[in-house]
């Protein structure tokens, strides 16, 4: 039996010798492979699918990584790291300690720039093609970005600037007509009319060579097309836009196609300035479920291959929560609209689009729009709920600021993914946004300890208060508590902690589900005779002073207990109501260290920053040394230090 020749690539140099019929027996075992571990691993499965064939021409025209290609947002890099060296351990892929989802520099010197969010491929792309001018080398640089990212301003703002500077670059428009769900805007409407047009790179050649086999004035043909040039260009490219922003534009053409590629990408490496290869690609392609739902494969946790079923939790999830919530306030005040930056599926929005669409907005991958136009709403009398990722809204800080709080407009942040989210690592851990908006003037953070509360913030954010007000809530399920409906729900009053386990001998202060982490210690350290008070913060800001302070001068110690970096995040904003009334008691703070979290499971995570019931009842110990007490089977009490666990 042959041996697969995928186990014979070990490098992308080992494609050169390759036939084209190889070339796709290599695309169809690259395939298997990628279903058979992502099915084991979770992933994003549809985005990789699609770009097999692309990913295959890439490396068999280029030489990384002297080249350098950049995959916008690089959930897409899955096959990219099977050519380059790291086939044999794919199988760990997005695991704790294995290899990550996405490119990173530390794995791979074929990756030359670490990816994760949408838009930024051509801006770096861009810089290192002018480092290598200012150096005189002579590599080439391509960016691979989605149709979905191109909605981003930030694409267009390279894109203007690579067209001014004129370096020799090339960026691959891998257009499937999806981000993560359907595109949406007029982009999309343009991208979808030039699939349909003629292939431009084929015209323009066809007809130059046309014009100049006309004797004696063929050339001066030519020359007299090249001055009227924008006319020319209007009636036979379909990629005027980018021909106008200083690109040469090839396209569009089957990104399956890996000989079609393969000539097309051989012309852009050969080509001076700019050039702009735009592909159309199957989200999904060739494995039927993700072809027929790549929404739901874009990214997905483990699954059975046979019938692309995932094993669905018991618990509701957070998400779900939020979209039933939302559409039930929405039901009842027509003034509320969602928001969401082409995240409709992964922020719950998906009811509340089908049950009310003159209500909602996808404004695609545009996080600073889509808060802006969030204000415009408030201002004009709306109550806008913008649901977006925690590690998303960073790239709408300034718009968070200036354009909503400093107007004190009723904007309602629906902030999921706050906290750890496990498998995606680094660039997506919700651990900064306590950080980034409590010292905002104005706004109102907040954070539930489990479902229930997240539709009673939810509620009270919407109809009760005022100004811009933030709900954070994790990824994932939820801890199973009955959910009421709005009719039984009691009102949070504004600025409340909740009280939720007496004690006298120290303060344990938790804010979102750490409360029932910190529960749990409590009921253990009572076991030793620690009598231990836990607060339910519920809001970051305000605090509830008068609760914190009065649970603090009856115990004389504090702990605070967060999913969020102890940097300038809730423990700091206890440690400043301390120090403006005085009080000088010893003090832990438990959450998120000083470092960037990698990827794993989010279990395995929170207990590698400490953030578990087991390690708030340790830290309880260091604070209580030669205090716990036990109490003996016989009801007799000795005193003794708690083993260490």
């Amino acid at each position: 039996m042959d041996t697969p020749l995928l186990y014979k690539i070990n490098s992308p140099a080992d494609l050169k010798s390759l036939s084209t019929e190889q070339l796709y027996k290599l695309a169809g075992e690259i395939r298997g492979l990628l279903i058979e571990t992502v099915a084991k691993t979770g992933g994003h499965i549809a985005p990789n699918l699609g770009v097999v064939e692309l990913t295959i021409a890439l490396h068999s025209v280029f030489d990384c990584p002297w080249d350098k290609i950049i995959w916008d947002v690089g959930h897409q890099s899955y096959i990219h790291k099977i050519l380059t060296g790291r086939r044999e351990v794919i199988d760990t892929l997005r695991q704790y300690s294995g290899i990550s989802g996405f490119p990173k520099r530390a794995e791979s010197s074929c990756d030359p720039f670490d990816t994760g969010h949408s838009s930024t491929s051509i801006s770096a792309a861009l810089g290192m093609a002018i480092a290598r001018d200012l150096k005189g080398e002579k590599n080439q640089v391509i960016a691979i970005i989605g149709d979905g990212a191109m909605t981003g301003g930030m694409a267009f703002e390279a894109l203007n600037h690579a067209g001014h500077v004129g370096s020799d670059m090339i960026v691959i428009l891998n257009d499937n007509e999806m981000s993560i769900s359907e595109n949406v805007g007029a982009l999309a409407g343009y991208l979808s009319r030039m699939r349909t047009d003629p292939k431009y790179y084929k015209h323009k050649e066809e007809m130059e060579l046309l014009l100049k086999k006309i004797p004696s004035i063929g050339s001066t043909v030519v020359k007299a097309v090249e001055r009227i040039k924008d006319s020319f260009k209007y009636l036979v490219v379909p990629g005027m836009l980018f021909e106008e922003l200083g690109f040469t534009y090839l396209g569009p053409i089957n990104g399956h196609d890996i000989t079609l590629m393969k000539t097309v990408l051989e012309r852009a490496r050969n080509s001076h300035g700019p050039t702009l290869v735009h592909v159309i690609t199957q989200k999904g392609k060739g494995y039927k479920p993700a072809e027929e739902n790549p929404d739901k494969f874009h990214g997905i946790s483990p699954f059975d291959v046979g019938t692309g079923n995932t094993g669905r939790a018991q618990k509701t999830t957070y998400t779900e929560v939020f979209g039933k919530t939302l559409c039930q306030v929405a039901g009842e005040n027509e003034k509320v609209l969602a928001i969401t930056a082409a995240m409709p599926t992964g922020t719950g929005l998906t009811e509340f689009r089908e049950r009310f669409p003159e209500r909602f907005y996808d404004v695609g991958i545009a996080e600073q729009h889509a808060v802006t136009l969030a204000g415009g709403l408030a201002v004009s009398g709306y109550i806008p709920v913008v649901a977006i990722y925690s590690t998303f809204l960073q790239r709408a800080y300034d718009q968070v600021l200036h354009d909503v709080a400093l107007q004190g407009l009723h904007v309602v942040f629906a902030i999921d993914r706050a906290g750890l989210v496990g498998e995606d690592g680094e660039t997506h851990q919700g651990v900064f946004d306590i950080s980034y908006l409590r010292h905002i003037p104005g706004i109102t953070v907040m954070a539930p300890k489990d479902e229930s509360e997240l539709r009673q913030m939810l509620f009270a954010a919407i109809e009760q208060y005022k100004g811009p007000v933030v709900v954070r809530y994790p990824r994932g399920t939820g801890v199973g508590v009955n959910l009421d409906d709005f009719r039984n729900i009691e009102s949070i009053p504004f600025g409340r902690a909740e009280l939720i386990r007496k004690g006298n001998d120290i303060s344990i202060v938790t804010v979102g589900p750490m409360a029932y982490e910190a529960l749990q210690a409590a009921e253990r350290l009572a076991e030793y005779g620690i009598n231990a008070e836990v607060i339910n913060a519920r809001f970051v800001k305000p605090l509830d002073e008068e609760c914190i302070l009065k649970s603090i001068n009856k115990t004389g110690r504090l702990l605070t207990v967060e999913e969020n970096v102890l940097q300038g995040g809730f423990g700091s904003a206890v440690l400043e109501l301390l120090e403006m009334n005085g009080i000088l008691v010893p003090v832990k703070r438990m959450g998120v260290p000083d470092r960037f979290i990698s990827h794993g499971a989010q279990g395995i995570l929170r207990e590698q920053c400490g953030l578990t019931a087991s390690n708030i009842f340790k830290e309880v110990q260091t604070m209580l040394p030669g205090c716990m007490k036990r109490k003996s089977l016989r009801g007799k009490t000795n005193i003794k230090l708690i083993p260490k666990l």
